[in-house]
């Protein structure tokens, strides 16, 4: 695994210390900052590429959930380490990689990392790895059959009726998925090995009908009936 970059901020000298001598324990990461002030890890990041923060959330000057707000648009991954679980729906929200309850024990903050080379939806030739909240999951393409737009979510739906919820864009998502995979409406993505029909503007997939938009018409009918 290539090395991670990672700064530590929180307030708080003792939990700072602990996480740091968690960091030096794991070959690849490398700890490039630490600071008690947000406000100076703010100006630390805009000079200097960050891979993950480990980040305390209840701070005086600047609260973990507005600095995590503050660089959503950044590439970097937030851990949020704090004692107060009431902020896990927060957490959730910002799509923080991992949630992390005072006091953090070594195996959870492994735990943590390991979902760092994890991202939202990973591509094998035989598995997607789903990032859902906190939570992995590890399916075979096979298994979905369409995948539908909410708002800033998208929705997985499965072969069992399951449906797994991911903080993601089609439009993103669509570039990762295997070929089978057909972007077909501004709300819909259908795996196009479990498309049986066309009926009207509507795909059939079992009892399900997906609508095709007039300019992913010619593209679908051409792709998945000729």
């Amino acid at each position: 695994m290539s090395t991670i970059s990672c700064i530590i901020i929180d307030d708080e000298e003792l939990a700072r210390t602990l996480l740091e001598t968690y960091v030096e324990k794991v070959t690849y990461l490398n700890s490039i900052g630490s600071f008690q002030n947000p406000i100076d890890a703010l100006s630390f990041i805009k000079e200097n590429p960050v891979d993950l923060i480990f980040l305390d959330i209840q701070m005086p000057e600047l609260k973990g959930t507005e600095f995590a707000s503050i660089i959503a648009t950044s590439k970097s991954k937030v851990i949020f380490t704090t004692a107060y679980s009431e902020y896990a729906l927060k957490g959730f929200e910002l799509n923080a990689l991992d949630y992390l309850l005072k006091p953090i024990t070594f195996n959870r903050f492994l735990s943590a990392i390991e979902k760092f080379s994890s991202q939202e939806v990973l591509v094998d030739p035989t598995h997607l790895v789903i990032k859902s909240g906190y939570d992995l999951y590890k399916i075979v393409p096979d298994e979905v059959r369409y995948i539908e737009s909410d708002s800033e979510y998208v929705n997985y739906h499965l072969e069992t009726d399951k449906k797994i919820i991911a903080n993601q864009s089609l439009s993103k998502l669509i570039k990762t998925l295997p070929t089978s995979f057909l972007r077909v409406h501004r709300s819909f993505i259908v795996n196009g090995d479990k498309v049986t029909g066309l009926k009207g503007r509507d795909l059939i997939i079992g009892d399900k009908r997906i609508p095709v938009s007039d300019s992913y018409y010619d593209t679908v009918k051409k792709s998945l009936f000729n």
